[in-house]
């Protein structure tokens, strides 16, 4: 299914948001209010989605009853990505996933290269490993990761680095994930690239990229970069009235 041929889809255009990033990565309101914190609401499914999308090896937040679907394209070596997790997704919990309206799904694509690759592998191992038995430990290293993000292919996001960062995020098995990226690298990185090529049937070249939809009305609607949450409330608002 192609976004460039919408049948009943609203489809809105977002412009790319560059704004100043930097600074400590944290899963509360940057207004310091009371935590908003994902790990409890994550599942996984194996379904393939209305959108098209096949969820499985996904991380995705909110409940599965959730009217609205958000898809999230991101990176972890993208400095836009971590501006989005820090200033904008815990708003979008608070007000759109909590109350249960709204569930995002994590689709990694690795825009920057091979060290991007890596941590696309690296976070499909460990969501694998947890997701049955305690996916909140997923959350404790996706926001380690992010919180340790450098200059983008300089060997911070190798998968030998990934590694030793792991070993600092309590409930992860590093030892486990090295052996993940030995023995299924190729199969994962298949899936992923597999992923990026049907991105790029949508016409997403870019990370933060989201798709806002409507599996009811088949309304969607498009937003990239570091969007600021009024502008996903807009969104939202759009998608709904459709």
């Amino acid at each position: 299914m192609s976004l460039d041929q919408p049948s009943r889809r609203a489809v809105l255009a977002g412009s790319v948001v560059a704004l100043g990033g930097g600074g400590a990565y944290y899963l509360t309101r940057p207004n310091g209010d009371a935590d908003h914190d994902l790990s409890p609401t994550l599942h996984s499914s194996d379904e393939t989605s209305d959108l098209g999308v096949d969820l499985t090896g996904k991380p995705i937040v909110g409940s599965p009853d959730a009217s609205i679907e958000i898809y999230y394209w991101t990176d972890f070596q993208c400095p836009f990505c971590e501006q989005f997790e820090r200033d904008t997704l815990p708003d979008l919990v608070r007000d759109h996933v909590e109350p249960g309206t709204v569930r995002i799904v994590f689709v990694p694509l690795p825009y920057f290269g091979s060290d991007s690759m890596a941590a696309a592998v690296a976070s499909r191992c460990v969501w694998d490993r947890v997701r049955d038995a305690d996916p909140s430990v997923y959350w404790d290293w996706h926001t380690t990761i992010f919180d340790e993000q450098g200059e983008r292919n300089s060997g911070w996001a190798s998968a030998d680095n990934l590694v030793e960062i792991t070993r600092s995020v309590s409930g992860v098995d590093a030892d486990a994930l090295e052996a993940c990226l030995d023995d299924r690298w190729d199969a994962f990185e298949d899936d992923i690239t597999s992923d990026a090529e049907q991105a790029r049937s949508f016409g997403i070249s870019g990370t933060p990229t989201f798709v806002v939809f409507d599996p009811d009305t088949d309304a969607a609607g498009t937003l990239v970069g570091a969007q600021p949450p009024e502008r996903f409330d807009e969104a939202l608002e759009r998608i709904e009235d459709a």
